[in-house]
């Protein structure tokens, strides 16, 4: 099994503009999914091969299905259904799995971007030692933030998960 991960120092960690509102869509994930907002003690830093892995598994395992075909509304995070998911329903999806391994919550960051085209995407930040990297259900490679070509807009709050923080910055 080949693992494929991008590793860079420069600009390892995507800097923050301060607090802002979560997405609208986002507004009841803490009370839908504690997990998914949990600050821990846990000091076990992400594994980018296990990250991989997990990434890779849920990739080529969940069927990718629009919130407005499934919920009849443009946007919903929720895990993926027996139908599928999108974009953050697999950075949810990620993010539990990896929690479910060991891994600190607060280090595992849903994060709203821009993708190459302009167009909103979701992913997962591992926030790692060696910086941030991107979890991503539009490639199999784990790429540090400021490699992917994205527009990063906002993202959960490291020291506050339930929160969220402002980014504005391309990676």
């Amino acid at each position: 099994m080949t693992i494929s991960v991008e590793v860079s120092q420069a600009g390892a960690f995507i800097p923050n503009q301060g607090r802002i509102a979560a997405p609208k869509a986002a507004a009841t994930l803490c009370a839908t999914y504690r997990w998914a907002c949990a600050k821990s003690n846990r000091a076990r830093s992400p594994e980018l091969g296990k990250i991989s892995a997990v990434n890779r598994k849920i990739n080529r395992s969940t069927r990718e299905i629009s919130d407005d075909a499934q919920y009849r509304r443009e946007d919903h995070w929720a895990l993926p259904s027996r139908r599928g998911g999108d974009c953050e329903d697999f950075a949810l999806l990620k993010k539990r799995e990896l929690i479910g391994m060991g891994y600190a919550p607060d280090r595992l960051l849903l994060t709203t971007v821009l993708d190459r085209a302009g167009r909103p995407h979701a992913v997962l930040v591992a926030r790692t030692e060696n910086g941030d990297f991107v979890v991503d259900n539009l490639r199999d490679t784990i790429k540090p933030w400021n490699k992917t070509g994205y527009t990063f807009l906002r993202m959960q709050d490291p020291s506050a998960p339930h929160r969220w923080v402002s980014l504005n910055v391309k990676g």
